[in-house]
């Protein structure tokens, strides 16, 4: 499979996409020992990439399913200072990037990798990847409540759906109830808003299953 030159070296660690972009301009990149200087172009896993001399080695693939805590940030820096989900595999060495997003408040299942191919996989809609959550709302929701979620509700230019809901139990002296709602295209705080919609507020929010992976997976696992 070809890929982007500068995404090979952004990949192997040299250097960002950006600054592999000006190596590039630079005269600085060659491949398979010719200098290349046109951004944009492709190479396979089989050629050779060379930097300002240095031969770029191919980065091994890696994946890394994580239980996210709340109070930490599903990215891999913040600008405030908070924990972020790479401060939670300080022993990896890889550039790994999160596949999709937990809010702030939200504990779940997040899958680190490096491989991007694999990532947009995961991610895009049409993979029907499934991911499934477990809420703990105020109030006990009517079954026309529910129901309404698999129709869409529709919050400014979003329809925000469940392609599935189960209730896990309700506790009518407490005043609350915990729901199993199963999403396919997941939105920025799509549970969230989605509740909200329905008049519900979300006490509680875990993430137990994307796609394949599921909490029954150790908290911080290697797959590879």
């Amino acid at each position: 499979m070809k890929n982007d030159c500068k995404k090979r070296i952004a990949q192997a660690g040299y250097a960002s996409r950006r600054k592999a972009e000006q190596l590039i301009l630079e005269g600085k990149v060659k491949v398979n020992h010719q200098v290349v200087t046109t951004l944009g172009t492709k190479v396979t896993p089989k050629d050779l990439v060379e930097v300002s001399g240095v031969q770029l080695e191919n980065e091994r693939k890696v994946y890394y399913l994580v239980y996210k805590p709340r109070g930490v940030i599903s990215s891999v820096k913040d600008d405030k200072g908070r924990k972020v989900i790479t401060d939670l595999l300080p022993e990896v060495s890889e550039r790994i990037f999160p596949v999709g997003r937990l809010d702030y408040d939200t504990s779940g299942l997040i899958l680190l990798t490096n491989d991007g191919d694999f990532a947009n996989l995961l991610m895009h809609p049409s993979h029907g990847a499934e991911k499934k959550y477990v809420a703990k709302i105020k109030g006990v929701p009517e079954p026309s409540d529910l129901k309404q979620m698999r129709k869409g509700l529709r919050d400014g230019k979003d329809l925000l759906k469940a392609v599935g809901y189960k209730i896990l139990s309700s506790d009518r002296r407490k005043n609350t109830t915990i729901l199993e709602i199963t999403l396919i295209e997941g939105k920025n705080r799509h549970v969230r808003r989605m509740m909200d919609k329905l008049g519900y507020q979300v006490l509680k929010l875990k993430r137990e299953k994307y796609a394949f992976f599921n909490t029954g997976w150790s908290s911080a696992r290697r797959l590879s």
